[in-house]
């Protein structure tokens, strides 16, 4: 199916995948979910008008100066592809290198045409883009970190 639910303190996300264009993206990111690599990490990035990036093991933890550089250890090579970056889509966070994505992910809350072919497009919100607003929304330091958490309790993968 594809499918998994993200459980929020500010309700719920549910998003497919879409391994038929991101087959190794999908594959990784439903690992980490089903081994609960997600489970307690915040939306540590929130820009209105863009995007929500969350996914960092590192913001597990208080110390604000390590958030937006954790992973899972390793690096999943990009899955360029035709999807275009329209409000909703799910989109994996990288660095410069474009094979450097491991855990990070973003969801765009407003069309971002300028990221096509250049990040891996491999999901889509189909319920609770409401709840991204939400998030989206939150007061935000000078780092675009929100000042009050917005954590992901649990993302379940539907079998």
């Amino acid at each position: 199916m594809h499918e998994v639910t993200l459980e929020t303190d500010h309700g719920t996300i549910n998003i497919k995948l879409l391994p038929e264009i991101a087959p190794e993206t999908v594959r990784n990111f439903e690992g980490l979910a089903r081994k609960g690599f997600y489970d307690g990490t915040l939306f540590h990035r929130v820009i209105p008008g863009f995007m929500i990036q969350g996914g960092d093991p590192n913001t597990k933890s208080g110390d604000k100066s390590t958030w937006g550089t954790g992973g899972p250890g390793y690096a999943v090579k990009a899955e360029f592809n035709p999807k275009p970056h329209a409000r909703g889509i799910v989109s994996m966070a990288r660095a410069a290198d474009p094979d450097s994505a491991g855990s990070q992910f973003f969801i765009v809350v407003a069309d971002s045409m300028f990221l096509n072919g250049q990040y891996t497009a491999f999901g889509e919100v189909t319920s609770g883009m409401d709840v991204a607003d939400k998030i989206v929304a939150l007061d935000r330091d000078g780092q675009d970190c929100p000042r009050q958490e917005a954590r992901i309790k649990s993302v379940r993968v539907s079998d």
